[in-house]
């Protein structure tokens, strides 16, 4: 019995078994699940009743875009504070770095509502409306991080001695930035716009507190439906979100492997 056990415990693809059993409950079921409930009616029949509502729903079809839209502007305030922020990290001696690291990491360690609670108080503080800005704002201080990490990681990692050998070739310190320094970053800035892109359109909290729920966000949309027993097309909505998720994943998986192509990383 021992023998076998440890014969058992001793087989390397058998650790993967628990892996595969929460693949199958919590990712395969309630997704085949979402695909069952998005493509049938309310009496169970097949039918795109559901998607065909969100087409012809202006609101619907108008809050996915505006959420686009906010998911576009935060992903490029994000990058445009994230990537200089990054960029003097990954300049500094290591325990300075460690200690700015630190910092960005302290405000994670709150819970994400309690920080937005807190946004909603500052704003409040200081009279100012809650609206597209402060949702903005909110966005931005809450997804900031995800966008400075993957790309001081990659920085750090840069190879120097191909800045050295760009700086020997002639290059200027603004052709050594755009040339060499920027392309060698692409995969951390690929992965930093994917991190920050798809969670901002999917989220409702931060829509709901900073604006009051005066305005809605693609995932609030979702909430709502699925809060109110409309199972069905809530399911459509987050088939959607998925489809966009995957085209957006696979656009990241491709930016990534030409970056890292041109930057000879394979």
């Amino acid at each position: 019995m021992r023998k076998n056990i440890s014969s058992f415990i001793g087989r390397r693809r058998n650790w993967s078994i628990p892996y595969a059993f929460f693949l199958v409950f919590f990712v395969l079921i309630p997704l085949g699940l979402i695909v069952y409930y998005g493509f049938t009616d309310n009496e169970g029949d097949f039918s795109f009743t559901n998607f065909r509502k969100f087409w012809m729903q202006p609101e619907a079809m108008n809050t996915f875009i505006f959420s686009i839209g906010i998911a576009l502007i935060t992903t490029f305030l994000c990058l445009l504070l994230g990537y200089p922020a990054a960029y003097i990290m990954s300049r500094m001696n290591m325990r300075g770095a460690k200690i700015l690291v630190m910092l960005f990491i302290l405000p994670m360690w709150v819970n994400f509502l309690i920080r937005t609670l807190a946004t909603v108080a500052l704003f409040d503080f200081l009279s100012l409306p809650l609206g597209e800005g402060s949702l903005l704002f909110g966005m931005v201080y809450n997804f900031l991080p995800f966008m400075i990490y993957p790309i001081y990681n990659v920085l750090q990692k840069t190879d120097h001695s191909l800045i050295e050998a760009a700086q020997d070739l002639g290059a200027n310190p603004r052709q050594v930035f755009f040339k060499t320094i920027m392309p060698l970053s692409a995969p951390g800035i690929y992965s930093g716009i994917m991190m920050v892109f798809m969670p901002v359109i999917s989220t409702f909290a931060i829509a709901e507190l900073l604006t009051i729920n005066n305005i809605k966000l693609f995932g609030t949309t979702l909430q709502e439906n699925i809060y109110n027993g409309m199972w069905n097309y809530g399911a459509a909505l987050s088939l959607v979100m998925l489809l966009l998720i995957g085209v957006t994943s696979l656009l990241n998986n491709e930016g990534n492997a030409k970056a890292a192509e041109e930057g000879g990383l394979i």
